[in-house]
């Protein structure tokens, strides 16, 4: 006789990886990008939040570290030709957390899951904000989470961890893969 209770959660349970849509390749080998770079080396403690940017009719990936490092590189063809799904509202967050070794590869969304409502009219934003620490703060709610730690809550009220993405690198100069 099989027992049905192996399919029940205990208590309040969050998936580890998010069903919201997104999809992002990068090939750094191509772009050559530090800012990005250094978030796809292992040990560094360095996130990278990832949007888009126009500039005269040109599609660029903009990048910025949290060590306030930025950087922007032009769509190639490839880019051009390839869908492109930046989370909730066109912004990732990535880079290795610090707390495990071998170190985790995170792919977090930009957007605060507990302030952002994509079917609320008009759509805000409520980006993130990376700090070097490791720590993205949400200025509407005040609300600190720990990068390093699987975009746990680590200061502020009780609520929903940081949207994870499944991600991998190849390398600091390898392919960034979102999805």
């Amino acid at each position: 006789m099989l027992c049905l209770s192996m399919f029940w959660g205990c208590g309040d349970t969050q998936n580890e990886f998010s069903g919201h849509r997104c999809y992002l390749v990068i090939d750094n080998n191509v772009h050559q990008d530090p800012t990005l770079a250094a978030a796809m080396t292992p040990y560094t403690g360095v996130f990278t939040t990832i949007t888009l940017a126009n500039h005269g009719g040109a599609q660029y990936f903009r990048f910025v570290s949290s060590q306030q490092t930025s950087s922007e590189s032009i769509f190639n063809a490839i880019d051009a030709r390839r869908t492109l799904m930046l989370g909730m509202n066109d912004g990732l967050i990535v880079g290795f957390g610090m707390l495990a070794d071998p170190p985790v590869f995170y792919a977090f969304d930009r957007e605060c899951p507990n302030c952002y409502d994509d079917s609320r009219v008009p759509i805000r934003s409520y980006a993130l904000q990376v700090a070097s620490n490791g720590i993205a703060t949400c200025k509407a709610c005040q609300r600190q989470y720990d990068l390093n730690n699987g975009g746990i809550i680590a200061s502020g009220d009780a609520g929903q961890k940081l949207i994870r993405y499944r991600a991998s690198t190849t390398g600091p100069y390898g392919v960034l893969s979102v999805n």
